[in-house]
């Protein structure tokens, strides 16, 4: 992992997460979707929740960049700064991808989440990769309000369907 950080506005300091804070980083995850479990059906959450606390399995493909206020883990997202390569979000080819924001509950209405989607997009005007997309869904307002304000408009060709009903809206931004 590379060792990047910056001080944000707010207190906080946005950096890359290190190895040994990984299990914390994936109960930062699991806190901030919990609220979601009841949006799916049963028999998939489990595996839902299981996949999205797996950071080590996507480190040797993006970025785990975590927002530390007083000692402790606030929030997190994944950059993918290759996202081209990934099976399930379709993203063609030189746009980077953005997985995974998630603020632990205690700590929302402070601009982490921001605070972390700013750190992505700096990224990659850093990289010199030109769009960014993310995937989110009606359920997930607050966040999806965010993007909106941040610049990200709906690139519908690039949503799927997980299951009959649903649909996970694709974003993007040109950076």
């Amino acid at each position: 992992m590379m060792n990047k950080s910056r001080q944000a506005n707010n207190g906080l300091l946005i950096r890359d997460a290190r190895s040994d804070e990984l299990e914390e980083v994936s109960l930062v995850i699991r806190d901030a979707f919990l609220e979601y479990e009841n949006s799916f059906p049963s028999e998939h959450w489990k595996s839902y929740l299981e996949n999205i606390m797996d950071v080590r399995s996507r480190l040797s493909v993006s970025e785990l960049i975590v927002a530390e206020l007083n000692g402790r883990i606030a929030g997190t997202v994944t950059l993918y700064p290759d996202a081209s390569g990934s099976s399930q979000e379709g993203w063609p080819e030189g746009w980077a991808g953005i997985r995974l924001l998630a603020v632990q509950p205690a700590y929302r209405g402070r601009g982490i989440g921001r605070a972390l989607m700013e750190e992505c997009i700096h990224r990659c005007r850093e990289q010199n990769i030109a769009t960014i997309g993310l995937h989110t869904a009606e359920i997930m307002s607050v966040a999806q309000k965010m993007y909106e304000r941040m610049g990200f408009v709906r690139a519908p060709q690039y949503d799927f369907h997980p299951g009959p009903g649903a649909i996970v809206m694709a974003y993007r931004l040109q950076v």
